[in-house]
C-alpha cells in the first residue's frame, strides 16, 4: 500500500479549486504512479469559519473560503469510489484553550485524519514564504527548542492524528549543535518528499527522529496534481532504512497499519 495523505486541492496551475473535478486530476496522477490512496489536506487559514485564529495579515488575507466546499467536494469524490480521504491540516495556533477552540470548529465534519502543523511560534513564522521570521530574532537553539515544545504540544493535545513535515526546523539548513527529539506518542508522522524540494534538500524527517518507530504516513504536499507521488522513491527508501514496513491508513480518525508498497 502507497499512500500520499498531504496534497492541497488546486488546479494544474495552483489556484484555490475546491471540485470533484479537482479531485479526479490528483486521481489520475497517483493512478500513474502506483499510489493507491491520496488525502487532501487543505490549510486550517483557508476558511472563513477559522479566520479569527489568524491576526497576521498574511493570513486574515487568505481566509476567504467556506469551509463546507472544500469538504462537499472530496466528500463527492468518496462517494463516487474514488481512492481519497478527507483531512485538513492543523496548524499549532498556542496549545491550550486556543488549540481547543480551533478544534470545536472543526468537530462537526467527518474528518479521516487531521495534520498538524506548526508554521508559526506566535506571530513568527518558521518557515513561510521564505520569510527570516523567528530566525531574526532567536538562535538557531533556542528556534528548535520552541518548534519542539509546539511541536509536542500539538501532538498531546488529542487534535490531530499526524505531524506534518515533522522537523520542519531544518527548513534553511540550521541545525543546532544536539538536536533533543521530544516524545511524540499517540500521533504518526509522515514522511514528506517536501524537504527535497526546500533549500535543506533532504526528507522530512532525518531518520533519527524515527529511532522510536511512531507510525507514518507517505507525504508530497502537493501544491497541484502533477507532484502527487513526488519522489517516493526516495519516501520508500527512507522509511525502509528507518526499519519500516507498514504504512498507517486512516478512517475516520482511526489508523491501521498495512503492508509498506
Amino acid at each position: 500500500m502507497i499512500v500520499d495523505y498531504h496534497m492541497h486541492l488546486r488546479d494544474p496551475a495552483g489556484d484555490i479549486d475546491y471540485t470533484v473535478e479537482a479531485v479526479e486530476r490528483f486521481v489520475e496522477v497517483a493512478a500513474e504512479r502506483g499510489v493507491d490512496e491520496i488525502g487532501f489536506t487543505e490549510h486550517v487559514y483557508y476558511f472563513t469559519s477559522t479566520q479569527a485564529f489568524w491576526k497576521p495579515e498574511y493570513l486574515a488575507e487568505r481566509c476567504a473560503y467556506d469551509l463546507d466546499t472544500y469538504v462537499d467536494a472530496v466528500l463527492e469524490a468518496k462517494r463516487q469510489d474514488l481512492p481519497v480521504k478527507l483531512g485538513l491540516e492543523v496548524d499549532y495556533v498556542g496549545g491550550g484553550e486556543r488549540q481547543d477552540e480551533l478544534a470545536a470548529i472543526l468537530e462537526p465534519y467527518p474528518w479521516d485524519y487531521l495534520l498538524g502543523s506548526v508554521h508559526w511560534l506566535g506571530e513568527a513564522p518558521v518557515a513561510v514564504d521564505m520569510q527570516p521570521g523567528i530566525w531574526a530574532s532567536a538562535t538557531v537553539d533556542e528556534v528548535w527548542t520552541m518548534y519542539f515544545a509546539a511541536l509536542a504540544q500539538l501532538a498531546a493535545s488529542g487534535h490531530v492524528d499526524v505531524l506534518a513535515h515533522p522537523d520542519l526546523a531544518k527548513i534553511f539548513g540550521r541545525r543546532p549543535t544536539k538536536i533533543e527529539y521530544p516524545a511524540l506518542d499517540g500521533v504518526a508522522l509522515e514522511i514528506s518528499t517536501a524537504g527535497l524540494h526546500k533549500p535543506v534538500g533532504e526528507i522530512y524527517p532525518d531518520i533519527e527522529m524515527l529511532a522510536s518507530h511512531p507510525p507514518i504516513t507517505l507525504a508530497s504536499d502537493a501544491h497541484e496534481p502533477a507532484n502527487v507521488g513526488r519522489d517516493f522513491d526516495r519516501a520508500l527508501e527512507h522509511a525502509r532504512a528507518a526499519g519500516y514496513d507498514t504504512v498507517t491508513v486512516f478512517e475516520g480518525r482511526q489508523g491501521r497499519q498495512e503492508p509498506l508498497g
